[in-house]
Formats: C-alpha cells, structure tokens, sequence
C-alpha cells in the first residue's frame, strides 16, 4: 500500500494501468481561493442515477461544465455542458500544461463531509474513449483515495491533499477500480474536478 506524496514521473500502479501523483499543484492560499469560489459560484445538482428501473438522487452534489455542445450520460441520466468559468479555464489549462493533455470537459463533485463517498467504479465511459487521461483536482477537505485491481484485488491507498493533482491514464480504467471512502472524522466539504476529454459530442454511454 502506498500512503505518501509521490513524484509526478513515479507510476503509483504496479501493472495493468497508469497513475501519477503530483502532489500540490499551488500554495495554501490559492488553493483556497479556488475551494471557496467553487462552493459559491459552480451551478450544484445532486446527483441522479436509474438503477434497475429505480430513480436515485445522492447527497453528493455535480456539476458538468465543458465545451459547447458536450452532453455526458452515465447511469442513464445526461448532463448538458455548463459554459466554462474564469477559474475553470485557468485550472484547466495549468492542468493541460502539466500533463501536457488538452481536456474539452470537467465533471466536478462536491462531498460535504466525509459521510459522503463513492463506491468502487471505473470512469470506462465510451464517450470519453479508450485509454483516455482524466486529471483529477482536490480542494477543501484530505480525503484517503482507493485503488484496487479487478482480479488481483491488490489494493493502492493514498491520500488526495487540497490543491493536489492526480491523473489516471493508460489501461487503468479497463484493469482497475477507484473509490473514495467514507470518512466519518472528516467534518469539512471537498471538492474535486476530474478533467476528461469527451471523444464525441451528445454520446451516451451504457454504463
């Protein structure tokens, strides 16, 4: 189990995928900065799912901004593209340098407290193509972060500071699953932006 900050060039992933951990990306301040302006001023939803015919709405809250004319289905619920921000075009575009990526979408997610989690997933849409980058952003509240294997079960443990920076590419999302667990000491929201690259624009998926 790995649980410390890691060099950007290091693969955290022993086999089967590729995950970099780039630690901080900006100071404290900036990082909060950005923390209480995605509180105040992203267009919040709680999440919708339909699962075996039953309609589900979480605690935790998403938002999905992006290029014109983006939508993203999963669970088979679609999201229209909310027009990018000023801070969402800065981070993106500092986030496009740095892993010398250029993304065209951004799911973000709000968890109020550590009572609010996600279950082991993989983000393996078709509509964000095969092997894709996806650059995940952490404000507010540390959260512990999951890894783990589909058939070795083997599991990778880390923690996501605020203002760090995580990507996930490769064959990672075909060969592993991710989860945020719950953290019931964790009192403080966190916000977190995963940066992706939609291959079409108005694609469903079946997941």
């Amino acid at each position: 189990m790995n649980n410390g900050t890691t060099a950007a060039n290091i693969n955290l992933l022993p086999y089967d995928g590729e995950v970099y951990y780039y630690g901080c990306i900006m100071n404290d301040v900036e990082a909060q900065r950005y923390f209480e302006t995605f509180m105040q001023d992203i267009q919040w939803k709680n999440d919708e799912a339909i699962i075996f015919g039953k309609h589900f709405i979480t605690k935790r809250k998403v938002a999905w901004y992006g290029d014109e004319g983006y939508s993203y289905t999963y669970s088979k619920t679609t999201k229209e593209a909310l027009s990018w921000t000023p801070e969402l075009i800065v981070l993106r575009d500092q986030v496009q340098h740095l892993t010398q990526t250029n993304y065209n979408s951004c799911l973000l997610n709000l968890y109020h407290n550590g009572e609010e989690g996600m279950a082991y997933h993989s983000d393996d849409e078709k509509a964000l193509g095969k092997n894709s980058a996806i650059a995940s952003v952490s404000f507010g509240a540390e959260r512990r972060f999951l890894f783990r294997h589909r058939e070795s079960k083997e599991t990778i443990e880390l923690y996501l500071a605020p203002g760090s920076l995580l990507v996930m590419q490769g064959s990672t999302q075909s060969h592993w699953v991710h989860r945020l667990p719950i953290a019931k000491k964790v009192k403080e929201p966190r916000v977190n932006l995963t940066f992706r690259r939609m291959e079409q624009k108005q694609i469903q998926s079946d997941s």
